[in-house]
């Protein structure tokens, strides 16, 4: 078992600095998610921790000890890519093996390692069969069982889940929570997927154009966004962000904090709602009032989109069958104050303790 420490890491192409200065401590044992757009430098970060790319400035360490300099061989870490990279004139068994025939170990000791992986990944009866008579779930489980086998102090996960479909994604992702549960090792999970990320982290690292805008447990990232970025990316659908003189009205009476951002002007700041912490309500208790757009009946629950007077677009989910506005007519809308988020010209949350 190990830790993992990343230290001002920063990462350039030439004069382009692509990670600009991550920390991170990750515990034995613990599932770190990496989340983030295309583009922000997630699997850049995971690849300078598996040693497939060079740090151009800090540290990384694992289990105390630094690794800048070791090749990715000598890292012991254990990487699962999104094209599972399995050997096509391979059986199974030989595909889950090759590291430990190339490392050397007794014939014995392979045979016991594999077929220890294969009863937990339930792949017993594939092991004679070749990666093409296999499907795309346990093409994913011989990548995964190839790892295991190893005994890594860290597995390394690189968007394991991208090319499945949408069933048996939900299906392997909660098979990896368990078996990192019941194997205990730490592990970096990459992924774009933020429902993905919201399943299966301990904490989440939320990276934006290479950096790390939040990190934290998923549900506090969730209830307690420090950024527009975060509140934007995180949760599904979006964070709704308002102008606070969308609130303002002759009959409107507003609590604190967003009574004083309003006051003061606060041209600059945004209010974040999350859209199930907002209500459609009769026009006599409303909030915040817009013009209905369009609905989506889900059955579970209904999403109403609405257009505020500044072209706005905003959602508000309703539970179940939901009865709602005919479109082009005047939605009023409440909330709850305890949700608000206040956030200021730069896209960072404000703490007013009030």
């Amino acid at each position: 078992m190990s830790t993992i420490s990343l230290k001002s890491i920063r990462k350039s192409y030439g004069k382009t600095e692509v990670i600009h200065g991550i920390d991170a401590e990750i515990a034995d044992g613990e599932l770190i998610v990496i989340v983030g757009p295309s583009g922000c430098g997630k699997s850049t970060l995971l690849r300078m921790v598996a040693g497939l790319e060079t740090v151009t400035s800090g540290e990384i360490a694992i289990d105390g000890k630094r690794v800048n300099d070791l090749e990715p061989m000598d890292r012991n870490v254990a990487m699962v890519f999104q094209s599972y990279a399995l050997y096509p004139h391979m059986s199974v068994f030989d595909n889950m093996a090759y590291g430990l025939k190339i490392a050397g170990r007794p014939k014995a000791e392979i045979a016991e390692r594999v077929a220890k992986a294969a009863q937990m990944l339930q792949l017993e009866e594939f092991l004679q069969r070749r990666p093409r008579e296999l499907s795309g779930g346990q093409r994913q489980r011989v990548a995964m069982g190839r790892a295991i086998v190893r005994k890594p102090a860290a597995f390394l996960f690189d968007e394991p889940l991208s090319n499945l479909d949408a069933k048996l994604r939900v299906q392997m992702r909660l098979e990896i929570k368990g078996l990192q549960r019941d194997l205990g090792v730490t592990s970096l999970y990459v992924t774009h997927d933020q429902v993905e990320a919201m399943t299966l982290a301990d904490r989440m690292i939320v990276m934006n154009a290479g950096v790390a805008e939040q990190i934290g447990a998923p549900l506090d990232v969730y209830q307690d966004p420090e950024t527009v970025f975060v509140g934007g990316f995180i949760g599904s659908p979006p964070m709704n962000f308002i102008a606070p003189r969308e609130f303002a009205g002759p009959d409107t009476d507003l609590p604190d904090p967003l009574a004083r951002a309003v006051a003061a002007g606060g041209e600059n700041m945004l209010v974040g709602l999350r859209p199930e912490h907002m209500a459609l309500c009769a026009a006599g208790e409303a909030m915040l009032t817009g013009t209905m757009r369009y609905v989506e009946p889900l059955g579970a629950e209904t999403l109403v989109h609405v257009a505020l007077g500044d072209g706005t677009q905003i959602t508000v989910r309703q539970e179940g069958i939901a009865e709602v506005p005919e479109t082009g007519a005047t939605c009023p809308m409440r909330f709850d104050p305890a949700y608000l988020c206040l956030f200021d010209g730069n896209g960072k949350r404000i703490r007013t303790g009030g």
